[in-house]
């Protein structure tokens, strides 16, 4: 009998260290960790619909950062993301900020658009060009009520032209 609890015992050890393993190897390869010592930007956006704090900072479609923060700003109302980029990367001042989706479904994330100015970003700057996150919800209402509208005046117009012709 002690040697079965010996037994338990040593199989629940081995259990909880290989899921201690797993929990240090997937905290530190998920992408997610912040990259410290990048450049902080800051940028403000009229709606960010969804992201938060983590989501991807991508160049052409690669990872080069994170979302460290969000905030609103009490005076404009806007919302200010605190991004985390790779310092290695010498982004010029002229360069723009978009939310964007990948794609119907798939999560957030904010695309960052080179420019072409010969002065860089510096820790601490502010992306001034920005587009906020479009609202798929707010285009398929637009599109439902236009297809609509269009219905109702072509309807309109055969009750008018059925009438004359008789």
């Amino acid at each position: 009998m002690k040697g079965r609890r010996i037994a338990e015992i040593a199989a629940g050890a081995m259990v909880l260290l290989v899921a201690a393993l797993f929990l240090v190897y997937a905290a530190t390869n998920s992408g997610r960790s912040s990259t410290n010592g990048g450049l902080e930007l800051t940028a403000r956006f009229d709606r960010i619909d969804g992201l938060a704090p983590g989501a991807d900072v991508r160049i052409a479609g690669v990872k080069v950062g994170s979302v460290t923060s969000q905030r609103i700003d009490p005076e404009t109302f806007l919302a200010v993301l605190t991004l985390n980029v790779d310092s290695g990367l010498k982004l010029p001042d002229d360069s723009s900020a978009e939310i964007t989706s990948e794609g119907l479904l798939g999560g957030r994330y904010v695309a960052l658009v080179p420019g072409g100015s010969e002065q860089f970003l510096a820790s601490g700057d502010t992306v001034k060009i920005t587009q906020s996150a479009v609202s798929l919800e707010s285009l398929l209402g637009r599109f439902i009520f236009s297809v609509t509208e269009l219905n109702e005046k072509r309807s309109d117009e055969g009750a008018e032209g059925g009438g004359a012709s008789r």
